[in-house]
C-alpha cells in the first residue's frame, strides 16, 4: 500500500531536520577548531624588569599538554617546566648574574611539541636611596658593567646643568635620576642628560639626598620640612615639618620614612599620609643619615654619639660616645656599626649593644660615610685620603690619595672598584683590592654628592651647578660587549640536556 503523501511530507521533514541539525554541529566543530587554532604560545614574566640575581615568575599557555618546556635567558638555557593538561606552566626563574642593563629576550620552547613563544625582560639596577640600601653599605652588588679592567676607559657621557649647586647625592629609579640642587629638587633622564622636572617645592636649598619608592620621591629641605612628591611629576603630595634645617637624607623601611633634623632630633614618618609618627631627641644637631637593621634605627649627632632607636617607638636602646661630633652616617654589617668621627676616627660598634669593637685612626676629621664591601670598610677623610680597612680587627689595609679634602664625600663601591669624589673637583675610582688608582675625571667645581653607580655609569653632582654622568666610550669594544644580545630565533635555541625537572 502506497505510503499516504501526509506522511512522506513529514518523513521528510524530519530528514531535513536532522540535516539540519548535523550541518549545526558540523558548524560547531568547525568553529571550535578554528579557535583551537588561533590559540597561540604565549609567556609573560612578572615583573617585566629587575636585577641581575633577582627572581621573576615566568607564564606559559597554549603549549603541548603535560609536556617539558626549555626556558631560555637569550640563548642561555636556564630550566625547564612541566606543563599542565591545558598546555599552561608558571615557575620562578633566576636572572642571570652577568645579565647586563637593557632588554633581554626570555624564550619558552616546548621539546615534544615545538611550540614557542618569547617575552622581554629589562634588566636594571637601580640605586634608590642614599648609600644604596637601609644598612648604608654604599655596594651596588649587581654592577656587570664597570670593572677593574673597563673602568680606566671612562669618558664623560653627559652634563647637565640645573642652575644652582649640587651636593645631594643623586638616586637612580626606572631610568630618571632625582637629586637636590641649592634651589629645589630635578628629575633627569639618565640616557640623554634632559631634564624631565623640576619641583617648585621644596624651594630652599636640598643638600638631603632623595629616597624613592613606589613612585614617590622623598627628600629633605633647608626649610625644615620633608618632602613626598610625584615621581612622575614633581608635584607635592605631602610635607611634614620638623624643627630645623635638614640636611640628613631619609631612609625608607616598613611604611615609615626616618630622618634627623638640625633640631637634634630624629623623625618617623608615614610614607602615605606623612603624619609623624614619633621623634626621639639626641644631644645637639643631626646631620647624619639613619641607617635602618633588624628593628633598629642607628643615626649620628653633633653631640659626638652614635645612638640607637627602636624603629617602631623611638624608645632609645642605647648611644655610644665619640671623641668628636658625628656627621658621618652610619653603616651597618654582621652585626656591627661603623661611623666615623670629628676626632679623625672610624669607629666599629657592637650592633646591638653599643659596645666598642674598634677605632681606627685618619689623619684628620671623617665626616664621609663609610662603605662596607667584602669585608673591608672604605671611608675618606679631610686629610685627602681614602681608607681601607679590615672590617673586623679595623687594621689599615691601605690608602689612596686625592688632590683635596675628602669632606662631606663618601665613597660608592661596585664590582671590585670603589669611587669618591673631592674638593678638587675631581670624581675617583680606585681598585678595591689594592687601592691602585685606575682612573679620575675633573669636575667644574667642589663635590660634596657622594657618586653612585648604576648600569654601568657613574653619576655625581658638583658645586659648579651640574650633575655628572661618566661612562664607557660608545661604540669601544668595551661598551659593545656591555650590550644586551639581539632576540634570537627559537629555532636556533639548543636545549640543555643536563637540566632536570626535580624539585619543582
Amino acid at each position: 500500500m502506497p505510503t499516504p503523501i501526509w506522511m512522506r511530507s513529514a518523513r521528510n521533514a524530519g530528514t531535513a531536520v536532522q540535516l539540519l541539525r548535523s550541518a549545526a554541529t558540523a558548524l560547531f566543530f568547525v568553529a571550535a577548531l578554528g579557535s583551537v587554532a588561533l590559540a597561540q604560545p604565549a609567556v609573560t614574566v612578572s615583573p617585566g624588569s629587575g636585577h641581575p640575581t633577582g627572581m621573576v615568575e615566568v607564564g606559559g599557555t597554549a603549549f603541548g599538554p603535560s609536556e617539558v618546556v626549555d626556558l631560555y635567558f637569550d640563548t642561555t638555557d636556564l630550566a625547564l617546566a612541566r606543563t599542565d593538561t591545558s598546555g599552561a606552566f608558571s615557575r620562578s626563574l633566576r636572572i642571570p648574574k652577568s645579565a647586563v642593563p637593557g632588554g633581554h629576550t626570555i624564550s619558552a620552547v616546548g621539546r615534544k611539541s615545538g611550540l614557542n613563544a618569547q617575552t622581554t625582560f629589562v634588566v636594571r639596577a637601580d640605586w634608590l636611596e642614599f648609600r644604596h640600601g637601609l644598612y648604608h653599605h654604599g655596594l651596588n652588588p649587581w654592577e656587570n658593567v664597570l670593572s677593574v679592567s673597563s673602568v680606566g676607559q671612562m669618558q664623560l657621557l653627559w652634563s647637565a646643568d640645573l642652575g644652582n649647586s649640587v651636593p645631594s647625592s643623586p638616586a637612580v629609579a626606572n631610568g630618571v635620576l632625582y637629586v637636590g640642587t641649592g634651589s629645589g629638587v630635578c628629575a633627569i633622564d639618565t640616557a640623554t642628560g634632559q631634564s624631565i622636572w623640576k619641583s617648585s617645592t621644596p624651594s630652599i636649598y636640598v643638600y638631603s639626598s632623595p629616597a624613592v619608592a613606589n613612585g614617590v620621591v622623598y627628600v629633605g629641605s633647608f626649610d625644615n620640612n620633608l618632602y613626598a612628591l610625584d615621581a612622575a611629576t614633581g608635584e607635592r603630595i605631602w610635607s611634614a615639618a620638623t624643627g630645623g634645617e635638614i640636611y640628613s637624607s631619609p631612609a625608607l623601611a616598613n611604611g615609615v620614612v626616618y630622618i634627623g633634623s638640625e633640631d637634634g632630633k630624629l623623625y618617623a614618618f608615614d610614607t602615605v599620609t606623612g603624619q609623624q609618627l614619633w621623634s626621639a631627641a639626641t644631644g645637639n644637631q643631626i646631620q647624619s643619615s639613619p641607617a635602618v637593621a633588624n628593628g633598629v634605627v642607628y643615626v649620628g649627632s653633633v653631640d659626638d654619639k652614635l645612638y640607637a632607636f627602636q624603629a617602631a617607638t623611638g624608645q632609645p636602646i642605647w648611644n655610644a660616645s665619640t671623641g668628636n661630633a658625628v656627621v658621618s652616617s652610619p653603616a651597618v654589617a654582621n652585626g656591627v656599626v661603623y661611623v666615623g668621627s670629628g676626632d679623625h676616627n672610624l669607629y666599629a660598634f657592637n650592633a646591638a649593644t653599643g659596645l666598642q669593637i674598634w677605632k681606627a685612626a685618619t689623619g684628620d676629621q671623617v665626616n664621609s660615610s663609610p662603605a662596607v664591601a667584602n669585608g673591608v670598610v672604605y671611608v675618606g677623610s679631610d686629610d685627602n685620603n681614602l681608607y681601607a680597612f679590615n672590617a673586623s680587627t679595623g687594621q689599615l689595609l691601605w690608602t689612596a690619595a686625592t688632590g683635596s679634602h675628602i669632606e662631606d664625600d663618601s665613597p660608592a663601591v661596585a664590582n671590585s672598584v670603589v669611587y669618591v669624589g673631592s674638593d678638587d673637583y675631581s670624581v675617583y675610582a680606585f681598585n678595591a683590592v689594592t687601592g691602585a688608582k685606575l682612573w679620575s675625571a675633573t669636575t667644574g667645581g667642589v663635590i660634596y654628592s657622594s657618586p653612585i653607580v648604576v648600569n654601568g655609569v657613574v653619576y655625581a653632582g658638583s658645586l659648579d651647578g651640574h650633575l655628572y654622568a661618566f661612562g664607557l666610550p660608545p661604540g669601544s669594544a668595551a661598551a659593545r660587549a656591555a650590550k644586551p644580545p639581539s632576540r634570537p630565533d627559537p629555532a636556533t635555541l639548543r636545549p640543555d640536556l643536563t637540566l632536570s625537572l626535580e624539585g619543582q
